[in-house]
């Protein structure tokens, strides 16, 4: 056999270009921190758009995924398996919110496009009210209820119904486009990409009384959110304002893809066979994936750590460029005064990630539940070395 034959060839570059990369390929991460090909140690604050719950290499995380793996990689959703019937219930129970039938699904995207359809099945209504700046998933539903997404990157030639987009905040404009021929209202109860804006408890409950008013469905899209990242299971438990439909993703797998739609009892009556389905969709792997997260926010109680650490950033990190902030636990925006993009390549530099948000001179912080106080100190003192 000769040399040529031994030697692998070499990698092509045949990624489709859809993201403006980072200067940063990692090879390996443990904790709250990741390793660069260069030998750089960087400390994640962004978390993979706010996926690495847990951080990297939790044991726990590990092992159950490892055992489910040995065990059962992959079984069709008519067939029974008791994992996939935990993780339903023990995601019904860590929420709290007597939303107790769920659909187990890839990605928040899948979760909000059944979402829509659930409340156009359980109310026959044309109409759909979203919010400015909200994003809600690149799919044709989701895509079409995502602020600005028909002039930047929709690429279906019509949208699949009628959405009208309200000013986000501004309870006077409610009843304008929450009417008798809306189907849904979907928002985040604080936008992720729209700048970790908080939309606020009285602003969500003004929706819900509409909503009750004139029988139109509430959506809280949790995907970025849920699952732990305001210091409360979900934003809906932290403003208590209970939705009909509520969808989580990201952080209930920490990195396995899964998703899920929780459902009220006024549309769960709605679902009948064949009306919904999924062939990957809670599998045995994403299943033990949401067992492992819930475990170990609970053990571990990372909620009051995730309520502590980043009241401390709120507290310690007014410093630099950074004037002010938004938002709630580990879905913060610091606000600069400076292009977010200029500060974020600045940290970077210096071995800190973070992320950039819709508007320009927000920073979002988008951290991993187990960051400490420590790790804080060293934003803080990168942020006082950046001019103003």
């Amino acid at each position: 056999m000769s040399v040529a034959a031994l030697t692998p060839p070499a990698v092509r570059d045949v990624l489709a270009r859809v993201f403006a990369p980072y200067p940063l390929e990692v090879v390996s991460a443990e904790g709250v921190w990741l390793k660069g090909s260069r030998g750089e140690r960087v400390l994640d604050l962004y978390g993979g758009h706010a996926v690495a719950a847990l951080g990297y290499g939790h044991p726990q995380w590990t092992r159950a995924l490892t055992a489910q793996a040995q065990s059962c990689q992959f079984q069709t959703n008519a067939v029974a398996m008791a994992v996939r019937q935990r993780a339903a219930d023990r995601l019904v129970r860590f929420a709290g919110l007597g939303l107790d039938t769920v659909f187990l699904v890839n990605s928040g995207a899948e979760a909000n496009e059944n979402a829509l359809k659930m409340a156009f099945r359980a109310t026959g209504r044309p109409h759909v009210a979203a919010l400015e700046h909200g994003f809600h998933g690149r799919t044709a539903a989701a895509g079409a209820v995502t602020f600005g997404a028909a002039q930047k990157w929709y690429g279906f030639p019509r949208t699949p119904f009628e959405v009208s987009f309200m000013p986000r905040g501004d309870v006077a404009a409610i009843a304008q486009h929450v009417t008798e021929q809306t189907a849904a209202v979907i928002v985040e109860p604080i936008q992720g990409l729209g700048g970790a804006f908080d939309l606020g408890a009285a602003f969500l409950e003004a929706l819900r009384r509409r909503c009750d008013e004139v029988g139109t469905l509430l959506i809280f899209d949790e995907v970025q959110s849920g699952m732990g990242r305001t210091g409360h299971p979900f934003a809906a438990n932290l403003y208590r304002v209970t939705p009909d439909m509520l969808t989580t993703a990201k952080a209930l797998g920490n990195g396995f893809p899964c998703a899920a739609l929780l459902m009220g009892p006024k549309v769960a009556s709605a679902v009948k066979l064949d009306a919904l389905g999924t062939t990957f969709g809670g599998g045995p792997l994403a299943c033990a994936a949401i067992e492992a997260v819930i475990e170990a926010i609970e053990s571990e109680q990372l909620l009051e750590r995730v309520r502590r650490v980043s009241g401390y950033l709120r507290e310690r990190c007014m410093v630099g460029p950074v004037t002010g902030h938004q938002g709630a636990g580990f879905l913060t925006g610091l606000k600069t005064t400076r292009p977010a993009k200029e500060i974020q390549a600045q940290l970077l530099a210096r071995g800190i990630l973070t992320g950039t948000a819709s508007d320009p001179q927000v920073l979002r912080i988008l951290a991993p539940y187990i960051l400490e106080e420590s790790h804080v100190e060293l934003l803080r003192r990168a942020l006082e070395e950046l001019p103003r």
